[in-house]
């Protein structure tokens, strides 16, 4: 159960003596709230105090026999308190029952959020990084990027100081490649070699393109930390420095879920029964972009294009999804002589329908999708998507139509407990 956001708390002062039907009074509180689903309760016990009868109970040794005065305290949801009341109210006879606003920050079981945080970055991260001085001419990046099947690459000076960094939206944005990595990668060598040869003649550096200032993460902070600061700023990895900001590592979200990924064992022996907040079925993204298995080539990139897609999943005419089809798919996939237009479209820089092979998705796809019940665990999931390599999960109904999916972003947030 994830709850955050505005809450109640429920505040009960009670006797230790009190009863109901013929337990601790307490105890029959906790056991109601447990049996209704309620997030959690606390029992406190005081040291002295007095109540409706103007009695001072103390804590004393030689008191030890007296009525000492308890706090049961529960948060939830505003609807769980409500109903929580209904129920406790006519079973403190004698005591007070106060309710107050609440903002909920976070509520995590450790299963919920088998993060193992207070790791340090050093021991997970990735030592061996590539790396471009500010003076590096573009095409130099992102030949280092295809050749070693790079998404990001650090800029450091010449003392290894981090500077600023390069990522696939750079490269897009602000250095004029037409692609992403992603789909470059799969084009030939002739079309490839012609585009960098284009950059070369440009002449523009790293230095122009980076991202700067650049957040880091000392090699010495806390996972928890670390992953936060991925979460929050949606980075798909963090340089990782020394106390003089000296490069020594990259942390990917891969490096993250992988680490969790290696407490399974460990959590599936403290596991609670109820999988609620421990599924993707609560944390997926219900958006589930879908062609049909004869869409043709023209249409399915006027969809891609129009919706900013970079990948959308094939159906069958029954609604069950039979494989996944990439924007390097269609660069791979389709003939050489179509690669230019399909290209340029695939970028926004031909208008209207263009006129391609007569292909459709079957032809285009990668057979078979990664893919799960809506109750599939979180923790499965993600060792499901490291062993096979993929970086989405698709979550599907008993028939394997959609029902939506989850990426490695999703997932990191999930096991941070946000």
């Amino acid at each position: 159960m994830r709850i955050v956001g505005p809450g109640k708390r429920i505040m009960i002062y009670l006797g230790e003596s009190d009863r109901w039907q013929g337990k601790p009074l307490y105890l029959a509180l906790l056991e109601t709230l447990k049996a209704a689903g309620l997030a959690g309760a606390t029992v406190t016990r005081g040291v002295a105090g007095f109540g409706a009868h103007s009695r001072i109970h103390t804590a004393s040794i030689e008191r030890l026999s007296e009525d000492l005065p308890l706090i049961v305290c529960v948060i939830d949801t505003p609807e769980q308190i409500e109903k929580a009341l209904a129920l406790i109210g006519p079973m403190v006879r004698e005591g007070l029952i106060t309710v107050d606003e609440v903002e909920i920050v976070k509520y995590s079981h450790r299963y919920l959020q088998p993060l193992p945080g207070d790791k340090r970055v050093e021991e997970i991260m990735t030592r061996d990084v590539y790396f471009v001085h500010p003076d590096t001419l573009l095409a130099e990046v992102l030949n280092l990027m295809l050749t070693h099947m790079l998404k990001a690459v650090p800029v450091v000076d010449a003392d290894q100081q981090v500077l600023g960094i390069i990522t696939d939206g750079n490269l897009l944005a602000r250095g004029g490649v037409q692609e992403r990595v992603a789909v470059a990668e799969r084009l030939d060598q002739h079309l490839l070699q012609a585009r960098l040869e284009i950059l070369r003649e440009e002449g523009k550096t790293a230095r122009q393109v980076m991202s700067s200032p650049v957040i880091t993460v000392l090699e010495t902070a806390t996972l928890a930390y670390a992953t936060h600061q991925m979460v929050e700023h949606n980075f798909k990895r963090l340089p990782v420095v020394d106390a003089e900001r000296r490069l020594v590592g990259m942390l990917s979200r891969v490096d993250v879920l992988r680490t969790v990924s290696e407490t399974q064992p460990e959590l599936a022996r403290s596991a609670p029964q109820s999988k609620q907040g421990q599924t993707v079925g609560e944390v997926m993204e219900r958006n589930v972009p879908c062609v049909l298995m004869d869409t043709e080539l023209a249409d399915l990139v006027e969809k891609m294009v129009s919706a900013g897609l970079k990948r959308v999943i094939v159906i069958d005419g029954l609604g069950k999804a039979v494989g996944m089809i990439t924007d390097g798919d269609l660069v791979a996939r389709i003939a050489p002589e179509a690669r230019p237009s399909l290209l340029q479209a695939l970028t926004r820089r031909l208008r209207g329908k263009t006129r391609f092979p007569d292909v459709t998705a079957v032809q285009l796809m990668s057979p078979g999708v990664l893919s799960g019940p809506p109750d599939t665990l979180i923790i499965e999931a993600i060792q499901q998507m490291l062993s096979q390599k993929r970086k989405r999960f698709l979550v599907v109904d008993e028939t394997g139509k959609p029902l939506g999916m989850v990426d490695r972003q999703m997932l990191l947030r999930a096991v941070l407990g946000s």
